[in-house]
C-alpha cells in the first residue's frame, strides 16, 4: 500500500475519537496506554513503580466502584466517574489548559 492510498484509506475510514467510544472500551483503551498507567501509579503514591495494564485497570475499577469495565456502559454514576477520572488524566498530562 502506498502512503497516498494509506492517506486516502484513512480519510474514508476517520479513526473514532475516544469520546464516540462505548465507556468499556474507553477504559480498555486507556488501560494499556503507558502515559494513564504512569497517572495511576502517581495517583496511588507509588510513582517509582511501573503500572501493568492489569493494575491500571484495578485503579480505574476501584476509582469507579465497579466490578468490571463492562459495568461502565451501565452504571451511569460509574460513567461520570469515568469522565471524572479522564479530566484529571487530561489534566495530569497536561492536555488542558492551565488556569490563569
Amino acid at each position: 500500500m502506498t502512503s497516498a492510498t494509506a492517506t486516502r484509506a484513512a480519510a474514508r475510514n476517520p479513526r473514532p475519537r475516544l469520546d464516540d467510544l462505548a465507556p468499556a472500551i474507553q477504559a480498555g483503551i486507556l488501560c494499556n496506554d503507558a502515559r494513564f498507567q504512569r497517572f495511576a501509579a502517581h495517583s496511588c503514591g507509588v510513582e517509582e513503580h511501573d503500572f501493568t495494564p492489569s493494575a491500571a485497570a484495578q485503579f480505574l475499577r476501584m476509582h469507579c466502584e465497579i466490578t468490571s469495565r463492562r459495568d461502565l456502559n451501565t452504571d451511569p454514576a460509574a460513567t461520570r466517574k469515568l469522565a471524572s477520572l479522564r479530566t484529571a488524566f487530561d489534566a495530569w498530562a497536561g492536555r488542558l489548559p492551565a488556569p490563569r
